[in-house]
């Protein structure tokens, strides 16, 4: 009997925190081995005690990995109605509050077992292996797919000196990813371009999403009573880079227009003091909340979803308020081009276009979504996705790449290769000291996980790594 196609799935956080890159890959981990035919390993970092409360909401916190998983778990099944097949793993994470990001500690691949080193799928490739030092990834597994989450560039150029930054990062990131993926799919081309990448949006709505917009549907035409009750709002997570700069500037800059719009805003974060100065400022009403789940029954009477936001690859919220019938106001923008085949969404190219798209949204009735367009958001049409593109059904007929330093020097008859392997090893050798990897931006002792990470997660003590 052939064993079963083993899919590493690695990310670079985890519930608690609501972020794009802990939730998205959780579902896709539930859905790729919901059928049983393949073994799935989803592989998120752990936190020490401290970085946990900087980076945990409503200062949660856990004791052990063990508590950890069971609270994603459970978490999850409830929104998925069905209990998932699929192992979960910690690798040694640290909190780098500067990037407001979570960075592996030390050779985060020995997580899995050469034995079960089939496929490796990274979440966010550019973030996993900036800092990377030990196995090449594409020496230790047979196929890395790479998953482009998040717009980096944009971020970076609205910071000082960000233009500079930003022609930097685009070749740090160019460079890691393509001697550690063989493949990468972009969520949509709002991200910087690789080679060897195609255009694919492999995300999917939260079940619980699809089944509020039913429920909504259903609501109205069987009472005749008004589906949506409240205007407009928007949610996310409270700083500027996320689309509260675009929307309090075009409110600011169009108040006449738009007089009379009330808006409510969601979200914690770090500059959430400000943005409840900027809204006190303004004319209009506009009401600053504390961040919910997008799920909440506080939701479910909002028609009107306002997101100008132009920093996101493929934006959840805006998937989530599509699912539940509502109408959406979005920025003609690459992120926003798989939700251009949903009649609900209004697309403004220009200040002129945003008030008119909000004024008539308010004014109409969303179109109930078919069946084919509930399931196009669906993770079910995402899991089918990322299988087309990622050609995982394909029957892998050579071999692995030998498991040895050597590899590195031997003379290649592919120029390519040979090239690619050079840099993989320049790189590997540069992010071995720790000078050079603070150079590179990396988190001080973060070459080796410590003591406590060691003794929590059950690895073994130090050791140097081959290539």
């Amino acid at each position: 009997m052939d064993r079963k196609q083993h899919i590493a799935i690695f990310t670079t956080a985890s519930l608690p925190w609501m972020t794009g890159t802990a939730v998205n890959p959780l579902f896709r981990a539930a859905y790729l081995a919901k059928d049983g035919e393949r073994k799935v390993t989803l592989v998120i970092p752990w936190l020490s005690l401290k970085d946990q409360k900087l980076v945990y909401p409503n200062n949660t916190a856990f004791g052990s990995p063990s508590e950890q998983e069971s609270f994603i778990r459970q978490w999850l099944e409830e929104r998925t109605a069905f209990i998932s097949g699929f192992a979960i793993r910690f690798y040694p994470g640290k909190f780098a509050v500067d990037k407001r990001s979570i960075l592996p500690v030390g050779d985060i691949s020995e997580i899995i077992p050469d034995e079960e080193a089939d496929i490796a799928v990274l979440e966010e490739p550019e973030h996993l292996t900036w800092f990377h030092h030990g196995k090449r990834w594409k020496t230790k597994f047979r196929l890395v797919i790479g998953i482009i989450h998040t717009n980096y560039l944009e971020y970076v150029k609205r910071e000082k000196n960000g233009q500079f930054q930003a022609f930097l990062l685009k070749y740090v990131n160019s460079w890691v990813v393509s001697i550690y993926c063989h493949k990468v799919i972009r969520l949509s081309a709002a991200t910087q371009y690789y080679p060897r990448s195609i255009i694919c949006n492999v995300h999917g709505v939260n079940p619980k999403f699809l089944e509020i917009g039913k429920e909504r549907f259903e609501q109205q035409h069987s009472s005749n009573h008004q589906a949506f009750t409240k205007g407009a709002y928007y949610i996310g997570k409270m700083i500027w880079n996320k689309g509260y700069g675009e929307l309090l500037q075009l409110l600011n800059n169009h108040q006449k227009e738009l007089a009379g719009l009330e808006i409510d805003l969601y979200g914690n974060g770090e500059d959430s003091d400000q943005v409840k100065e900027a809204a006190n400022k303004l004319k209009l009403t506009v009401r600053v909340h504390r961040g919910r789940d997008h799920a909440d029954p506080l939701f479910h009477d909002y028609k009107v979803f306002l997101n100008p936001s132009t920093t996101d690859v493929v934006c959840t919220t805006t998937a989530e308020a599509l699912a539940m019938g509502k109408i959406v106001v979005c920025a003609n923008h690459p992120s926003n081009d798989f939700f251009k085949q949903f009649p609900n969404c209004r697309i403004y190219d220009d200040d002129n276009g945003f008030v008119e798209a909000t004024c008539k949204a308010l004014s109409e009735e969303p179109v109930p979504l078919t069946d084919a367009q509930r399931y196009e958001l669906s993770w079910e049409a995402a899991t089918e996705r990322f299988l087309k593109v990622s050609e995982l059904n394909q029957v892998f007929a050579t071999e692995r790449e030998k498991n040895s330093s050597k590899e590195f020097a031997s003379v290649s008859l592919n120029l390519w290769k040979s090239m690619e392997d050079t840099s993989a090893y320049f790189h590997y050798l540069a992010l071995g000291f720790e000078t050079t990897r603070r150079a590179f931006g990396a988190i001080p002792g973060s070459l080796q996980p410590d003591e406590e990470q060691r003794k929590e997660l059950g690895l073994a003590t130090s050791s140097k790594h081959s290539l």
